[in-house]
């Protein structure tokens, strides 16, 4: 029996949001734990300040069963008719071993009276049919579930990320789903001295990262802060500006963002004291990930700008999912 398969592919694209030189120019507010949080008038400073700013962080991580559920939606949402094809699977099982049932009873009375003993080769050829359907649809099934269950911890983790806590400035934390459709993250993890070579490595490509909305979260794993240093010059004023704001994002609640981290190593078979850098998408999905320093060219090469006549139509040009 030949099973033909429609596989079919949504992608959910957040808001179009363009990150500008300026970001100045708009505002937005965030959502998170029932509290509002200012939007991002400028993400290095803010030129008109507010009379008074509360921020109220929630540390408190969403219940597993939360996770779960919304992990499972997202997943029914990338795989639409994988539940479709895990029912016929079932069915096809069940019939074929409904099958076999009756083939073995009609089997067993064909033995048990000799003058039916004719009929044995041709029961016997129907209950081989019956047991490999239910073998190949097993198979199958086992296969898809397999593959079901893989993609819903993939989405689990990717929402366990997304509600880590970055600091903007000193008066703003945001989860980093509130970077959705905004910019592309790039987190990098290890001891203060990767993160600072890192850091100098990116300086010729502070412009190109920008206008592809690469922000960088330097998470050093060795409790060291890394010091940027930023040469004060006059006429380098708008370069330094454009430099501190890739490299603005601090994470925060070092706990959860070492466990995490952990975690990904762990699936990855990475050593724990090997210095790593993950990428997101726009969307907030794990795009690349590696060990070392990442190549901030071949960001600037892959990725398109998020501003200009492109921003909208080149969204999803963000690479496959890893």
């Amino acid at each position: 029996m030949a099973t033909a398969a429609l596989f079919s592919y949504i992608t959910v694209n957040s808001p179009n949001f363009h990150l500008t030189a300026k970001l100045s120019e708009f505002s937005r507010q965030l959502k998170y734990g029932g509290k509002y949080y200012s939007g991002f008038t400028d993400i290095s400073s803010s030129r008109r300040k507010p009379k008074s700013l509360s921020v109220v962080c929630n540390n408190s991580s969403p219940s597993s069963s939360d996770i779960s559920s919304t992990a499972k939606i997202r997943s029914e949402v990338l795989s639409p008719f994988r539940s479709v094809r895990m029912f016929f699977y079932v069915a096809f099982i069940a019939s074929a071993g409904l099958g076999g049932l009756i083939a073995s009873t009609r089997l067993i009375a064909a033995l048990a009276n000799s003058s039916r003993g004719a009929e044995v080769p041709e029961i016997l050829k129907g209950l081989g049919i019956d047991l490999g359907a239910v073998s190949i649809f097993a198979f199958l099934y086992y296969r898809e579930n397999k593959a079901k269950n893989a993609q819903v911890a993939k989405l689990a983790r990717e929402e366990n990320l997304s509600n880590l806590k970055l600091r903007v400035d000193d008066k703003k934390i945001v989860p980093v789903s509130a970077f959705r459709g905004i910019a592309r993250l790039v987190i990098l993890a290890g001891p203060s001295a990767f993160i600072s070579e890192c850091f100098k490595l990116s300086a010729p490509f502070t412009e190109g990262l920008l206008e592809r909305g690469v922000l960088v979260v330097p998470f050093a794993t060795d409790g060291i802060s890394p010091s940027f240093e930023f040469e004060e010059n006059d006429e380098l004023e708008e370069k330094i500006s454009r430099r501190k704001r890739l490299w603005q994002l601090a994470p925060i609640y070092a706990t959860e963002w070492t466990k995490w981290i952990d975690e990904q190593k762990k699936l990855a078979g990475v050593s724990p004291e090997s210095p790593v850098y993950l990428s997101l998408r726009l969307d907030g999905r794990v795009r690349g990930s590696g060990v070392g320093c990442p190549s901030w060219n071949a960001f600037v090469l892959q990725l398109p700008p998020v501003k200009g006549i492109w921003s909208g139509l080149l969204d999803g040009m963000d690479g496959r999912v890893l």
